[in-house]
């Protein structure tokens, strides 16, 4: 049974940087795509980033050059670097898995079987 916890989720101001963290039982992350998606209070769920096998990443226009997504094989461990974060990221973030593609990752969330629970990120001004 697959199991994914996030972890790394806070609250920081406006300009600042969390790192977020998925650990996952069950399953090996080097296998298949992996995703990081995020959603705010009265909104859809939206791929932020996805990284495939061979390491090919794929993200949102919204986070390009401020968000990375990497994986530690080792760990069995997704994470999501974020940097220069804005009030508009606040929202909850999931991890999740693709077991059916391992490139050209997709980050729309119905090719996603597996999902962690969630890690809430808040930005403020």
């Amino acid at each position: 049974q697959v199991h994914l916890v996030e972890s790394g989720g806070g609250s920081v101001q406006a300009g600042g940087s969390l790192r977020l963290s998925c650990a996952v039982s069950g399953y090996s992350i080097s296998s298949a795509c992996m995703g990081w998606f995020r959603q705010a209070p009265g909104k859809e769920r939206e791929g932020v980033a996805a990284i495939g096998v061979g390491d090919r990443t794929a993200y949102a226009d919204s986070v390009k050059g401020r968000f990375t997504i990497s994986r530690d094989r080792a760990k069995n461990t997704l994470s999501l670097q974020m940097n220069s974060l804005k009030p508009e990221d606040t929202a909850m973030y999931y991890c999740a898995v693709d077991p059916y593609r391992s490139n050209y990752c997709s980050r729309q969330e119905y090719n996603y079987k597996a999902w962690g629970q969630g890690t809430q990120v808040t930005v403020s001004s």
